[in-house]
């Protein structure tokens, strides 16, 4: 089992190691071997015939934003994420889990299960659609929907 306090700063000591060698830094500010560098770190924490690893990761999202290339790039190497919100917590809603924006490569069918996949689908459409209408909902309020 493995523990990554915060892989963000894997990704900030590569971006200041880039700029110590003067390689010219991406527009958004990160070296431009950022996907080589994640993917062979990545690719260490990995099952073998000898046996297996299971690694639990923080990652620290710039500015809550998930595309940002830090986080985009983690994520893009791992199985599942389970993303925080901000906005569920100051609604008291705990653990502030957010279904829409995390993910897991196991929500299959052939894994899962179809009953248990068609629920999880459902239940992610019923989310968005709610997403979507909150403006709606605070402008109306719920009684006029």
């Amino acid at each position: 089992l493995l523990f990554i306090d915060n892989i963000f700063r894997f990704v900030q000591a590569g971006s200041e190691v880039s700029a110590l060698l003067g390689r010219m830094h991406s527009a958004v500010g990160y070296q431009p071997t950022l996907s080589t560098e994640m993917g062979s770190l990545q690719e260490r924490i990995a099952s073998t015939k000898k046996g297996s690893i299971t690694s639990i990761q923080a990652v620290y999202v710039p500015a809550d934003n998930l595309t940002d290339p830090a986080p985009a790039t983690t994520f893009a190497h791992l199985d599942g994420t389970t993303v925080l919100s901000r906005g569920l917590a100051s609604k008291g809603i705990y653990p502030a889990v957010d279904p829409l924006d995390s993910t897991s490569t196991m929500l299959q069918p052939r894994i899962v299960g179809n009953e248990h996949y068609e629920t999880a689908q459902r239940v992610k459409e019923t989310l968005q659609r709610y997403k979507e209408l909150q403006d709606i909902i605070a402008i109306l309020g719920l009684d006029e929907l």
